[in-house]
């Protein structure tokens, strides 16, 4: 749970830092269709969880840049780079209709990765409850999968007045457009640590990461 502290005074976006944080707190999202085609068929032929892949490849494009490690102690008013973030992700309960977190610690190594997840997902569907420990987990991300719906826009609101910046991702059903399967992923940053070009460098490093994984 290691990270550093940003001296604000020489933090390549301190005006924009500044500006949301003191006058106009906010967050921005995007969602964008990712092409998951060789993923899917990648997942089929290894006979693995296309989920639990895909939060792989979205843990790993996520820890590649500190801008998607900032942190924010509300103690000491500290900006910080997490050494490393993890994700939070979701099993859902047919049942109740409800969702567990689930808290999984990201490796690089993807063998070890999976045998966490699938651990982790286990050990959730056991435990049932909606027992979310945000403050046990600083440095975990939420990453959750809407499996029902291959929807065109997500948009998910925090107080303006929190200085949340970790990563918020949600992506759904994918479907096939045009012979390829496009999957809706939506990312929210804190605009105080972001804007458009970092959010939508993630869906980039995402390509990046996915030809990777499969291959390519």
């Amino acid at each position: 749970m290691g990270y550093t502290v940003v001296d604000k005074n020489e933090y390549y976006r301190r005006g924009v830092y500044r500006h949301f944080t003191e006058d106009c707190r906010c967050s921005v999202s995007m969602t964008a269709r990712v092409d998951v085609t060789e993923l899917a068929e990648s997942s089929k032929r290894r006979g693995t969880r296309f989920s639990v892949d895909f939060l792989y490849i979205l843990s790993k494009a996520l820890n590649s840049r500190a801008d998607y490690r900032m942190g924010h102690i509300l103690e000491t008013d500290e900006l910080i780079v997490w050494d490393r973030i993890h994700p939070t992700h979701y099993v859902f309960d047919a049942e109740t209709e409800t969702c567990t977190p689930v808290y999984s610690v990201y490796s690089e190594d993807y063998a070890e990765f999976c045998r966490g997840v699938e651990r982790d997902i286990a050990a959730a569907k056991e435990r049932g409850g909606y027992a979310l420990d945000m403050r046990g987990h600083p440095n975990w991300f939420d990453a959750s999968y809407i499996p029902w719906l291959s929807y065109d826009s997500l948009n998910v609101e925090l107080p303006d007045g929190y200085l949340h910046f970790a990563p918020i991702v949600n992506w759904g059903r994918y479907r096939e457009e045009d012979g390829r399967l496009m999957m809706p992923v939506t990312v929210r940053l804190n605009h105080a640590v972001a804007d458009g070009y970092l959010i939508s460098k993630v869906f980039l490093l995402l390509r990046e990461e996915i030809e990777r994984f499969c291959g390519g």
